[in-house]
């Protein structure tokens, strides 16, 4: 306590085993307006009480009747005090507390092992990613990723930005349709659309749509198909390739070599050591669809590796000519879809980006989401996103000159 503030008495009470540290305000000094400034006398007192750090397994609150200051120009105003925020119920040494341990555990952990109710808790968090994002300065972006995940089943989504640059979330969205996300753009100032270099993003039409609409000249120079969501689309292809087949030869001859094989096709072959699996490799080589559909696949993800424009855009043309005519209806139908999207792919190739670190974030969101059992509504959802992935700030302002506040 520093002046005004001073101790006034220490009440024990070990029936409720709790400790009241009653504080008040030194009358002696002179009051000023918390607006202004200026001089101003004590109107009345009102009586506040709040949660602090724990003393020897004690709980322990902070209790003071604080003044309002009365000013000649902006009226009755009530003091704000040095240990806590604004209206909180808790001093701001407890909520960070409390903060860290949101970090590690769930919202119910945190309430339970704190002897907070799920509301205090909760609202502590809240609290922090408001505080958080008001701090946050609005930057020119470079490069972001669009993509969205899953909120609840039934095809529940929603969409995720990520500010590529600086590996955090900028903002969850409520769906995944092309007017929200217009929307968010066309609420960024002007020259941040104009300084954007890359967006990536899968070939979801309503994400490209809301990117054409606000920067219609640049958009098909700017937007980059992530390879990842390509190779997905492959590898599903490929699946339904080994399926089909499989179902076949059981039919016809009772036995097929594909039995038990779906996740060794799935592997990507330059990047695990082939001599482990002997087996594998003399299957691939049998006059198979399956086969014929994993060469496809595999020669497509080393297509990424390109350095040049034109050279990568010859390559894609002439695998796009080899789908063609390989006669695999499922490979197929992604041929003809990259060939409406190949400008995109070549971008990506081109800029060599994509979206493995908004991946990476969906991973965590994942995690977020199993240690929460799920969320109520898209904006417990979002709260916790942006506390866990925003990178905001979200300690007590009075806490400044902490240093465990800042970890």
């Amino acid at each position: 306590m520093t002046s005004p503030w001073e101790v006034q008495e220490v009440r024990l009470d070990l029936k409720q085993r709790a400790v009241t540290v009653v504080v008040r305000y030194d009358s002696s000094i002179p009051m000023a307006c918390p607006t202004c400034g200026g001089q101003a006398t004590i109107y009345d007192h009102q009586l506040r009480r709040w949660r602090h750090l724990d003393t020897m397994q004690l709980q322990t609150f902070i209790e003071c009747e604080v003044p309002r200051a009365k000013c000649e120009d902006h009226g009755v105003k009530q003091l704000s005090v040095a240990w806590a925020e604004g209206n909180a119920r808790f001093t701001a040494l407890f909520e960070a507390l409390v903060i860290n341990w949101l970090k590690e555990a769930s919202i119910s952990a945190v309430a339970g092992m704190l002897g907070l109710s799920w509301d205090e808790a909760a609202g502590i968090q809240q609290r922090a990613v408001k505080r958080g994002l008001a701090r946050r300065k609005k930057r020119p972006l470079e490069h972001i990723g669009i993509d969205e995940t899953a909120f609840q089943k039934r095809h529940e989504y929603v969409t995720v930005i990520l500010d590529r640059k600086n590996d955090v979330v900028l903002d969850v969205l409520d769906d995944r349709k092309a007017e929200t996300l217009e929307q968010w753009l066309r609420g960024r100032p002007a020259h941040h659309l104009s300084s954007l270099k890359t967006l990536t993003m899968d070939m979801w039409d309503p994400f490209i749509l809301a990117v054409k609409n606000c920067i219609p000249e640049e958009a098909e120079a700017k937007i980059c198909f992530d390879r990842f969501h390509v190779a997905q689309h492959f590898g599903a292809a490929l699946d339904k390739v080994r399926a089909q087949e499989h179902r076949g030869l059981l039919a016809a001859e009772g036995s097929s070599p594909l039995s038990r094989t779906k996740y060794e096709w799935q592997k990507n072959a330059s990047r695990v050591d082939n001599r482990s699996r002997p087996d594998f490799m003399a299957l691939s080589r049998l006059n198979l669809k399956t086969a014929r559909a994993w060469r496809i696949k595999e020669t497509a993800a080393l297509l990424w590796d390109y350095s040049y424009r034109g050279s990568a855009e010859k390559a894609w043309k002439s695998l796009l000519g080899w789908i063609s005519r390989c006669r695999l209806q499922p490979v197929q139908k992604v041929g003809r879809m990259l060939r409406n999207y190949l400008w995109g792919v070549l971008n990506a190739i081109a800029a060599r980006v994509s979206n493995a670190m908004l991946e990476a974030k969906n991973a965590r969101i994942q995690w977020v989401k199993k240690m929460a059992c799920g969320f109520r509504n898209r904006e417990r959802f979002r709260m916790a996103i942006l506390f866990h992935l925003g990178g905001l700030n979200l300690m007590p302002t009075s806490l400044k000159n902490y240093a465990f506040a800042s970890t």
